[in-house]
């Protein structure tokens, strides 16, 4: 990898981040992963400011991370035997390079984590958690990782709720910037587990990228600038985070803004040197339980301990398998609710020909979806998130009913959900399914938010798809050792009770994992005779709660319209949760977002069919990969920043 070293320099950073494009690779010459990982001008951008309304509450409470943009016509990208996709081009390049030397997805996916925690910080990185869904050609089986933060051996029901039970004030200043929010970081544990199983290349050496990078500097994005500006008073209250975002005078570091991180490069250093360990024990370890325990700008402390990161471990779960029409669709268990749900509302929709309901005059954006098909989409997405938000925590704590997934994602079950439609009337907000009485209540459900997406596949014919995330942009806003500590833990239930008094099933309790709707996807063909085939599709997508609704309309879009990668992933965002809301994204080209919508076809068919439209731009990251008959196409999602590369035809 030394030659890979030279190349991570700052003038590389500034021409990539310059671009900020989606990418295909191509070389004569096969030895240089240089030239093989070449980027190229796609897409041209829209306003970063859609024209539409400002954020409504609802969208406040949903996106992650700022809106920023569109690209308009992005085209596909075509490889020969590997591809990958990330939300930076500088990522993507990193893990490109791997593959290009012969590396697994696994090694591709520690590289691209690596640069992700540097040049996109308000979404990922060594400080928060992950899930991933890998396939092993060699075996054909699917492997699920669980990386999800945990909550502190000492932490109550009421952690988030007030200081102590002596003490009933609520976390200062909120519960997300006190240290109460952090949780036990597990993207490291996880990445270790993946590449002890799955990789190829010295652990080592795939640390080089991220290092150079943060030591010669990269030229701040737009995205990541407006994401600074907008959190400036958040970050100025940790000392850390205002030192690393802010100016001397306390104002954002802008745009072309050239950032070093050493410290970022010398913690690193020391996990490349000696493996997770360096991170979960020793010196970076007391800096996390310090920084959590601060009580600087008047912040209420966390309660991470020493022994708390020591005792960390990712858990490989079983992979979420469902059948739908032609295809098995494998998604992630819980503790996140993203494969459940997105399988449940897949299940759903397999009772509906959505095969004649495509979108409208398809072009290189994908299209306009009809009416008809938006509303049968989001139909079967409240119902499904009314069983998730019901039923769905972390099963080591709280079970499923009938202790199994099956229960929820019953063939007949989901036939009766689908008979609760009305192709002609919204629902407004569904109910859950009657599994008898069961030991958690139901109640409001708490916001979930940031996230980044990478989905890999190598010359093995391995694949990877890995959601990763600190929480909300920024994470806690607590800065140690050049990396952001995650919010991770306020997607538990603050309030441990239901009205009813019943306990909820995602409240906090000691070493617990929050639930998540994180939706990491594998695609595999059916055999003739029933078993897996070919792997097909790769997916996933940042964005909270909405990733559900992101993951659905993208394999609507390939498995029964027949879009292409980056057709599906351009296409408008649409969907529900279990709200009278329908969210269609105003930020695309094919959506009149002016007066909220009411001059838009589209919306007001919506409106008369009973829906609550919102038009608030959307802030998916996704990503998504198709396997053809002599390689592989992709597609990067135009609302961020995202870049695919491989080696070209």
């Amino acid at each position: 990898m030394r030659r890979t070293r030279q190349t991570w320099t700052a003038a590389t950073a500034a021409a990539l981040l310059a671009t900020v494009v989606l990418t295909g690779c191509s070389s004569s010459d096969s030895n240089s992963a240089d030239r093989t990982c070449a980027d190229a001008p796609n897409g041209t951008m829209l306003a970063a400011a859609p024209t539409g309304p400002a954020p409504t509450s609802v969208n406040l409470a949903t996106n992650p991370e700022i809106a920023t943009g569109f690209r308009s016509n992005m085209t596909p990208v075509r490889t020969k035997t590997f591809a990958v996709s990330s939300a930076n081009p500088l990522a993507t390049q990193a893990a490109c390079h791997v593959l290009a030397a012969g590396g697994t997805a696994a090694d591709a996916l520690v590289a691209a984590q690596m640069v992700l925690g540097l040049v996109e910080p308000q979404s990922s990185g060594i400080g928060g958690g992950a899930f991933l869904m890998y396939y092993d050609a060699a075996s054909k089986s699917v492997d699920a990782y669980d990386g999800r933060e945990v909550a502190p051996a000492s932490a109550t029901e009421n952690y988030l709720r007030w200081v102590s039970d002596t003490d009933r004030t609520v976390p200062q200043p909120n519960a997300r910037a006190s240290g109460r929010s952090i949780g036990v970081p597990g993207v490291l544990r996880l990445l270790e587990l993946a590449h002890n199983d799955h990789g190829k290349q010295t652990w080592k050496d795939l640390f080089t990228p991220a290092v150079d990078l943060a030591d010669n500097g990269f030229k701040i994005s737009p995205r990541l600038a407006a994401q600074i500006a907008q959190a400036t008073p958040n970050l100025a209250r940790d000392e850390g985070a205002k030192a690393y975002f802010l100016q001397p005078d306390g104002t954002p570091k802008p745009v072309g803004f050239n950032l070093t991180n050493p410290a970022y490069a010398k913690t690193l250093g020391a996990i490349a040197s000696d493996g997770p360990k360096a991170f979960y024990t020793g010196a970076v370890a007391q800096d996390i339980v310090d920084a959590t325990a601060t009580t600087s700008g008047g912040r209420t402390p966390g309660q991470i301990t020493l022994a708390d990161l020591a005792g960390y471990q990712a858990k490989k779960r079983t992979a979420l398998c469902t059948d739908y029409r032609t295809h098995e669709i494998c998604g992630m268990p819980n503790p996140s609710s993203g494969g459940i749900t997105v399988a449940a509302t897949m299940g759903i929709l397999s009772n509906f020909d959505l095969s004649v309901l495509p979108p409208d005059n398809i072009d290189r954006n994908g299209g306009k979806p009809k009416a008809d098909a938006v509303h049968l989409i989001s139909e079967a997405e409240r119902l499904a998130y009314a069983d998730r938000d019901k039923y769905v925590a972390d099963s080591d704590f709280i079970p499923l009913p009938g202790n199994s997934p099956d229960t929820l994602l019953n063939k007949d079950y989901l036939k009766q959900r689908a008979g609760l439609i009305n192709p002609q009337h919204a629902m407004g907000t569904a109910q859950p399914g009657d599994f008898g009485p069961v030991p958690v209540g139901n109640g409001p459900q708490p916001p979930e938010h940031g996230t980044s997406h990478v989905s890999v596949v190598d010359k093995y014919g391995n694949a990877a798809a890995l959601t990763t995330t600190v929480e909300s942009e920024f994470g806690s806003f607590h800065v140690v050792d050049g990396f952001v500590l995650n919010n991770q833990l306020t997607d538990f239930s603050a309030n441990p009770t239901a009205p009813d008094g019943a306990p909820m099933a995602n409240r906090v309790q000691a070493n617990k994992r929050p639930r998540s709707s994180m939706s990491p996807t594998l695609v595999f063909d059916r055999a003739a005779d029933g078993s897996r085939g070919n792997l097909t599709f790769v997916a996933g997508s940042p964005g909270g709660s909405v990733i559900i609704q992101f993951v659905v309309k993208t394999l609507v879009g390939m498995l029964d319209w027949n879009l292409d990668p980056q057709q599906a992933v351009s296409q408008v965002a649409f969907g529900a949760a279990n709200t009278p809301v329908t969210g269609i994204g105003g930020e695309h080209p094919a959506i009149n977002a002016t007066d909220k919508g009411d001059h838009d076809p589209l919306v007001q068919r919506l409106r008369e069919l009973g829906h609550q439209v919102s038009v608030d731009a959307q802030s998916s990251g996704l990503s998504a990969l198709k396997r053809e008959s002599d390689g592989w196409i992709g597609g990067a999602d135009p609302r961020r920043e995202g870049a695919v590369m491989g080696d070209g035809k």
